[in-house]
């Protein structure tokens, strides 16, 4: 796909992942779509980025907003859903651990709406996590969230071909959703990345690219591209 000129939808565009995304496209010179509960809390300004304020949890705002729109390219969705729940299982607190799916719901919600408004040859990609296959102590969460993101993907693309949908699995990134500064901050992702092969968090850039791989190669749908700093590895 050549995204020159291409409109694209991306939810969570306003911070970390999806942010980078959003600007990786723009120079690519694509027609963006920010979405997010909140867009006003951009991170940083995106020149020529249009901004849209929709919860993705809500079925019937999703639903409304796509109505609105009319056909889109790219479709992508980085949004976290909200809360997570961290710890082992059995001492969880079961409303957290529901809660953590928020992001399923969030992406079947974008995904549902958003598959018709594709045009013949576009495509969509969600991002997961390396907890889908290799979780560290206490991700159970995460580790369950992911993989059912992942399962999603693959069974809706026989379901929407040729039209495609891929997954993109960050291992440890660096963004905003760590509140630590300073010498705390570099301690964390040096501690968290130790037995990675890598060792060091990636940076949401790099993981953008990744996306940009997924909407440019029309030879693939229904994978998972891995982008983890080795973490499947070590």
């Amino acid at each position: 796909m050549d995204i020159k000129g291409k409109k694209v939808i991306i939810f969570g565009g306003t911070s970390g992942i999806g942010l980078a995304t959003c600007q990786e496209l723009r120079a690519r010179g694509a027609n963006v779509v920010a979405v997010s509960r909140d867009p006003h809390k951009a991170s940083t300004t995106m020149e020529g980025v249009r901004l849209a304020a929709v919860d993705a949890r809500n079925s019937d705002a999703v639903s409304a907003f796509f109505e609105s729109e009319r056909q889109v390219d790219i479709l992508i969705s980085s949004a976290t859903g909200g809360s997570r729940a961290f710890g082992p299982f059995l001492e969880m607190d079961i409303d957290g651990f529901k809660g953590s799916f928020d992001k399923l719901w969030g992406y079947s919600n974008v995904v549902r709406y958003g598959a018709p408004k594709l045009s013949d040859d576009g495509n969509i990609v969600l991002v997961s996590g390396t907890p889908a296959r290799k979780m560290k102590p206490g991700q159970v969460a995460l580790s369950a969230v992911g993989g059912a993101v992942e399962a999603l993907a693959r069974a809706i693309a026989p379901e929407i071909a040729p039209k495609r949908i891929n997954v993109v699995a960050p291992g440890i990134v660096d963004t905003p959703m760590v509140a630590l500064t300073g010498d705390d901050r570099a301690a964390h992702y040096r501690n968290v990345t130790k037995s990675h092969l890598i060792k060091r968090p990636g940076r949401p850039q790099e993981i953008a690219k990744a996306i940009l791989f997924a909407v440019e190669n029309d030879f693939i749908t229904g994978t998972t591209i891995d982008v983890d700093g080795g973490w499947l590895q070590s």
